[in-house]
């Protein structure tokens, strides 16, 4: 596979010039990402199912505080016999089968979500939906240029910035933008490309993004 090439867009929006990046992480065409959804699928339920938290807890009748005592006696009444007042069917009674505290994480190899990852790139890349830019920020930090240098790119939709350890004020520019996820070279998942509409490089942040995979294949060489 031939090289993905990117555009370089300047603080204003305008391309200044390309990148290339490896085909391997954005080259994949459709069909094969077409054919990789079920993966895909899988590993955003997974990451969604782990940020569970999952301390839900309901009192069975043995929780519930009270009902020590029979209630009536067994035989004469004419009522129901009755063994407590905290069983399931009495107001303010335990609950029956009610969720109680357990771990909703999935098994999910590091092969599995590396692919996915690459094919959910492959294809906001296919769409033109990937782009390298250059926000201008040095040492201020500014939302309003952060705005320009993101609007003519990606017409305000949702946009998922990646960026370095190193891009502090491009971080502290981007934040607030309400149609803006930031996240770090080394964070970037499946699930926020997968619900972004754009997604966009810094040119640190490239770089960082792709020296973190290629660098696991240059220490087994």
């Amino acid at each position: 596979m031939a090289n993905v090439t990117l555009n370089v867009s300047d603080a204003q929006g305008a391309t200044t010039g390309t990148v290339e990046v490896p085909a391997e992480i954005f080259g994949h065409t459709a069909e094969e990402v077409a054919s990789r959804v079920p993966l895909i699928h899988q590993v955003v339920v997974a990451q969604l199912a782990a940020a569970r938290a999952g301390t839900h807890a309901t009192k069975t009748r043995g929780m519930v505080s009270g009902g020590g005592k029979k209630p009536w006696k067994q035989k004469g009444t004419g009522r129901a016999r009755q063994g407590s007042i905290r069983a399931p069917q009495w107001y303010h009674g335990g609950t029956v089968f009610g969720p109680q505290p357990r771990d909703y994480s999935q098994r999910t190899p590091k092969k599995m979500k590396a692919a996915a990852l690459r094919y959910v790139l492959s294809d906001r890349a296919n769409a033109g939906r990937v782009a390298v830019v250059n926000f201008g920020i040095t040492d201020t930090p500014s939302t309003k240029a952060a705005v320009a240098a993101l609007s003519p790119i990606t017409e305000n939709k949702f946009t998922t910035v990646v960026l370095s350890r190193e891009n502090i004020n491009e971080w502290l520019s981007v934040r607030n933008i309400p149609t803006v996820h930031p996240i770090f070279a080394d964070q970037l998942n499946t699930y926020d490309v997968v619900t972004a509409q754009y997604v966009v490089f810094t040119q640190e942040g490239l770089d960082a993004f792709l020296a973190g995979k290629t660098e696991p294949a240059a220490k087994e060489d």
